[in-house]
């Protein structure tokens, strides 16, 4: 009975933002690629479980892909149609995605920042603005079944079963099963099982998401 009626919620769902999604082919045709973000940013401002379906819908209608169950929250903004959300992702509120991938099971805590790489703008040249410099557009990835904490922010890949400590910043890579902790952020233990515990996991304890922002059951 659940299923089905999550089911005919994300049906009428779909059927309400019908007319967004032709606004916004028809803006598509006048602002190209620009013309998501402000639909996100429009879709960002539903509030409550309803809001969650009708972002949910848009975002299956736009995006490169959306799982049937990815939970987007209130004031989160994706910036690029070109994102992948997985199945039973959760983006908690007032997150900024930019080119990423999130794979099944990845749980962001509330402002969370993933732009589109560490070098979208250039900086070198001192007689030009940085806002007119060339910069690097790259993917980022967020392995499956990944946990990232408040306020983090996200410059490279993580791997696949992670737990990413809340205001850490991601610089490099991490392997899969990696706990990382800090600012740059770094590995202070792996979850992969047989792996023996350290003294570190006390400071993962503490550097860990606070109960406030416990993600979606």
């Amino acid at each position: 009975m659940k299923t089905l009626g999550k089911a005919l919620a994300n049906g009428v769902a779909l059927l309400l933002v019908l007319p967004a999604f032709l606004l916004y082919q028809l803006a598509r045709l006048f602002l190209g690629t620009r013309a998501f973000s402000g639909w996100s940013q429009a879709f960002s401002l539903f509030p409550g479980l309803i809001g969650a379906y009708l972002r949910r819908a848009f975002y299956r209608l736009t995006l490169r892909h959306c799982g049937r169950d990815a939970c987007v929250s209130f004031g989160a903004i994706l910036a690029n149609s070109s994102a992948e959300l997985g199945d039973g992702v959760y983006v908690g509120a007032f997150c900024c995605l930019g080119d990423v991938t999130l794979q099944d099971d990845v749980l962001l805590g509330s402002h969370v920042s993933i732009p589109s790489g560490a070098r979208q703008h250039g900086f070198e040249r001192l007689d030009l603005p940085i806002r007119e410099q060339p910069g690097v557009v790259q993917r980022i990835t967020i392995g499956r079944n990944t946990w990232v904490g408040d306020r983090a922010v996200i410059l490279a890949n993580v791997g696949q079963h992670c737990v990413i400590g809340a205001g850490a910043v991601v610089t490099q890579p991490l392997p899969d099963y990696s706990v990382a902790v800090g600012v740059p952020a770094r590995v202070v233990r792996s979850r992969k099982p047989g792996t023996p515990e350290t003294a570190a996991d006390t400071l993962v304890t503490e550097l860990l998401d606070p109960p406030h922002s416990t993600p979606r059951k």
